[in-house]
């Protein structure tokens, strides 16, 4: 039987997931259950797995799978009352492939649509804002969203690992400057340094938040912050 706590965290994890893809941090299931330390989460984290609800994914920094919920939770999947909005998932598209039947198809028989590469991106600490194309890059027309414009930036650094994007990764950008809570952005901060991160506001301040826990989230004044473009699609090479 699981107490009131463990239950509230269980539930948080688990809604976080469907809206996110991946877990919240550790300092967000703190503030969530109003905590005043994270000690008393990694009691909760562990009381979860040891009675089998959730389990830690090895070689992955705070990843967590659930794996199963309490009847008190089992509305969570049978209702869809509170429907988030879909949260970014990559859609990686690899630069070799198994053979396949004749006649068969794929994403990568829809038109290819030739996208500018910008240059490189940090997943890390911010570097100058990338301006000049250096080539281009062939992207599926099913991964582009709408008519807006659409660039591809190289990621470099491992930030925004625990989203599914890597050191080396390339990442297609929906051209806009406006975003909503949870998705991930290419952010240009002073004018001069670009970096992809998840946006939140939070009052006047915009906070750049990284997937990976070795990262700071970083809160600065909305008028230090322009949103270049919003993630939608990602091509890795291996």
């Amino acid at each position: 039987m699981l107490t009131k706590k463990q239950i509230q965290l269980l539930e948080f994890i688990q809604r976080r997931m469907a809206r996110d893809g991946v877990p919240p941090s550790f300092d967000e299931m703190k503030d969530a259950l109003d905590l005043r330390s994270k000690s008393g989460i990694h009691r909760l984290v562990t009381a979860l797995e040891e009675r089998g609800f959730i389990r830690r994914l090895p070689h992955r920094a705070r990843a967590l799978e659930v794996l199963r919920l309490p009847d008190a939770l089992s509305h969570l999947t049978e209702t869809a009352d509170d429907k988030p909005r879909p949260a970014f998932t990559p859609r990686v598209i690899s630069n070799t492939r198994p053979a396949r039947p004749r006649g068969a198809m794929t994403v990568m028989d829809s038109p290819a649509v030739q996208l500018p590469l910008m240059g490189r991106i940090a997943a890390g600490v911010p570097i100058e804002a990338i301006s000049e194309v250096s080539h281009h890059v062939a992207v599926p027309g099913t991964m582009l969203s709408g008519r807006e414009h659409h660039y591809a930036l190289e990621v470099t650094g491992d930030s925004m690992i625990e989203a599914g994007i890597n050191d080396g990764d390339v990442v297609v950008i929906r051209e806009q400057d406006t975003a909503e809570t949870g998705d991930i952005i290419v952010a240009l901060v002073d004018n001069q340094e670009a970096t992809l991160k998840r946006y939140r506001r939070k009052g006047s301040m915009i906070a750049l938040e990284a997937a990976n826990p070795a990262y700071e989230t970083r809160l600065l004044p909305e008028d230090r912050v322009r949103i270049q473009g919003r993630l939608v699609g990602l091509i890795r090479s291996y």
